[in-house]
């Protein structure tokens, strides 16, 4: 019987404005679908108008600047609701969905639905269970004490995955989906008995953890920044007064 880091697997990823899950926009985004190890992948790419400036900063990391995505850039409106779509066609599928820190693309997709579609990602999902697969969490669960970064890039060199064109969001969705299948396979005797879903239960309470550690880190420094320890999607806010 195939192991699930063998089989079929989608990878989601996106680029943004910003890091600011509730406020930021999303500029691109693509999916990228696998029918099993060494199969040829299928990506689906969209490109985004945010509808607010691009800010250099951002540009400096994934390199589309604020006249590219308005001279070909599409309204969000409709390219949420097509993302949203095709991550619950997936779900529906059964598909496990990697997604690398997994609170911020969702939670900002959950928050483009919302602004613009009235809606919520729970809302498409309408019931399909969501398996989602953290390389961000599963690696710092299953290697713990391992010093240094965790950032796809560093991950990727760690487990000798090719990362070609870093951040352009198909090619970190490809490299995340590799990753996932790499900490498959170095951890199996801790992983092949487990289902996707049981390994989607594990690692909220896997993040949580993580969170408090950085958290009291962040306290230990005088860093006043809050660590949220909600997995896959953040919660959302509620309405100022």
């Amino acid at each position: 019987m195939t192991c699930w880091y063998e089989g079929p697997l989608a990878a989601f990823d996106t680029e943004t404005t910003g890091v600011d899950v509730e406020q930021d926009r999303l500029v691109s985004a693509a999916l990228v679908v696998q029918d099993g190890a060494g199969s040829r992948p299928r990506s689906t790419r969209w490109l985004v108008n945010p509808g607010i400036p691009v800010p250099p900063a951002a540009t400096a990391v994934h390199g589309l600047t604020d006249e590219h995505v308005q001279l070909n850039g599409r309204w969000p409106a409709p390219v949420v609701d097509e993302v949203a779509r095709a991550l619950a066609e997936e779900c529906a599928a059964g598909r496990p969905l990697v997604v690398m820190n997994a609170p911020f693309d969702l939670t900002l997709l959950d928050r483009e639905l919302r602004r613009h579609r009235a809606s919520s990602l729970e809302r498409y999902l309408d019931g399909a269970p969501l398996r989602v697969l953290d390389p961000r969490v599963l690696d710092k669960h299953l290697d713990r004490y391992r010093k240094g970064r965790r950032t796809l890039t560093d991950l990727c060199a760690h487990y000798g995955v090719v990362l070609e064109g870093a951040h352009d969001a198909a090619a970190d969705a490809l490299a995340a989906l590799e990753v996932v299948r790499a900490v498959g396979r170095r951890f199996a005797a801790r992983l092949e008995r487990l289902t996707p879903a049981e390994i989607h239960t594990l690692q909220t309470g896997w993040h949580a953890a993580q969170a408090r550690g950085l958290q009291a880190w962040f306290t230990r420094n005088g860093t006043p920044e809050a660590v949220d320890p909600a997995w896959p999607v953040r919660p959302e806010l509620p309405a100022a007064a």
